[in-house]
């Protein structure tokens, strides 16, 4: 079985959690040794019950770390080659694995191979690397963004670059890697790249970053072990905001049919979007949310801070990031008391997937659906559980499948065959055995 079969992810902004300049420090200034901040949280990491770090962007960059520069060389705000190496030993002594945050669709237009094509044009031996847009005259660019120029993916020459970085840090001791931008590059590209990169590396793991389309075809096509399941994180707030559990049922639907194709990465937060305790309207329905990312099938990924209930709002514009990449103490006991509860909830939830590893590419089945009540079952054969969740202002006893059910986690009580749930409530029970199909 391979290691990614049962990975739970931490996730962290390495810029933003250090507390890093926002720009490139000048050439000449020392490296700043910020990676053993990151190292100095991996107890904490392992106490929530993840097994693996993904880290964004760590190579030198002109500002946020997705305009590269060079994707050979640690960026000097946080430290340097050995800094890293220091943290994958760190990490490997808890038996946790590091995923690298890969932007190769772009780079910025202080990278070496677009500075000598910006002023030798035709000249250039990279000019092939980039191509221009008819429509504007300027170099191809991410989503419009100036600093950010465009690789070009047909050129072979781009693909060994890109073969190349992901080797020389996979030798380092990294496990795989997350694909910025994964959505804009051409499929075909990917497949060449990881399957050469897997012909060194078999054990590697890809995840790429998809919005929307068709998440299966991108895994086959691309060559990536996984993606990231944007659908059921919009259906997971948006449900419980507009008290309209059938967009989640609907969401549960297509992941089951996603996880006969792969495991996706699931997630209710990560460092491009709003926290999820400032995205839904009710913070009662926190709990839930997690509860139903932490029960369903896929490798399941924690933004930093979110177990600890962080607020941030992302905006569109200059610094509109910064509210939802804060730095973070040095040490995790300097964080405040207020979100203790919500770790421990955390850490009762993961553990409770950690006794039912079989959860990874479990498919749920939906058992009773109103607005704003949802009752699911997963279940292997051996072990069986039920979510049961209510959105609703009054106390609600909702029915169970036959089986011999128990209370494991949440404000509710089971009772002959019944959930009861106090006031926008939730609860999973568990029972031994396989449950009746439903009908």
């Amino acid at each position: 079985m391979r290691w990614s079969e049962h990975a739970i992810w931490w996730q962290v902004y390495p810029l933003g959690f250090t507390g890093a300049e926002p720009q490139a420090l000048p050439p000449d200034a020392p490296p700043v040794h910020r990676l053993s901040h990151i190292a100095d949280w991996l107890d904490h990491l392992v106490g929530l019950g993840c097994n693996g770090l993904a880290l964004g962007p760590v190579f030198a960059s002109e500002t946020h770390g997705y305009d590269t520069v060079d994707h050979l060389r640690i960026d000097s705000r946080l430290g340097t080659e050995e800094d890293l190496r220091g943290l994958v030993d760190q990490a490997a002594e808890r038996g946790v694995r590091i995923v690298l945050d890969g932007v190769f669709n772009h780079v910025g237009r202080g990278f070496p191979a677009f500075a000598d094509v910006d002023a030798r044009g035709r000249d250039s031996r990279y000019a092939t690397w980039f191509t221009v847009d008819p429509a504007t005259g300027d170099y191809r660019t991410f989503e419009g963004h100036h600093r950010l120029v465009a690789l070009n993916h047909e050129e072979p020459a781009v693909a060994d670059h890109v073969v190349e970085v992901m080797c020389h840090w996979l030798e380092l001791g990294i496990a795989g890697w997350r694909l910025d931008a994964a959505y804009t590059v051409p499929q075909a590209f990917w497949r060449t790249v990881t399957d050469r990169v897997r012909a060194r590396f078999p054990d590697v793991w890809f995840v790429g970053e998809v919005i929307h389309g068709d998440y299966a075809a991108f895994v086959d096509k691309g060559g990536l072990d996984s993606v990231t399941q944007y659908e059921l994180w919009k259906a997971l707030w948006s449900s419980c905001n507009d008290r309209n559990l059938y967009e989640l049922a609907w969401a549960l639907d297509r992941h089951n049919a996603l996880l006969d194709a792969f495991v996706p990465m699931t997630f209710l937060g990560n460092h491009d979007v709003t926290r999820i305790a400032s995205r839904l309207d009710d913070e009662r329905h926190l709990a839930p949310t997690l509860a139903v990312l932490l029960t369903l099938g896929g490798h399941p990924s924690v933004y930093s801070g979110d177990e600890q209930a962080f607020r941030g709002v992302k905006e569109e514009r200059v610094g509109g990031d910064d509210a939802v990449r804060p730095a973070f103490p040095p040490l995790p006991s300097g964080l405040a008391p207020y979100g203790a509860a919500h770790q421990r909830l955390h850490q009762q939830l993961i553990g409770l997937r950690r006794r039912h590893p079989w959860l990874t590419r479990a498919r749920s089945t939906v058992r009773l659906l109103t607005n704003t009540t949802l009752v699911y079952t997963l279940s292997d054969g051996r072990q069986s559980l039920a979510v049961a969740l209510s959105l609703g202002e009054d106390p609600v006893r909702l029915p169970l499948p036959d089986g011999d059910w128990r209370h494991a986690v949440g404000p509710g009580s089971v009772d002959r065959g019944e959930v009861e749930l106090p006031t926008a409530g939730w609860l999973v029970a568990t029972a031994a055995g396989p449950i009746a199909e439903a009908g």
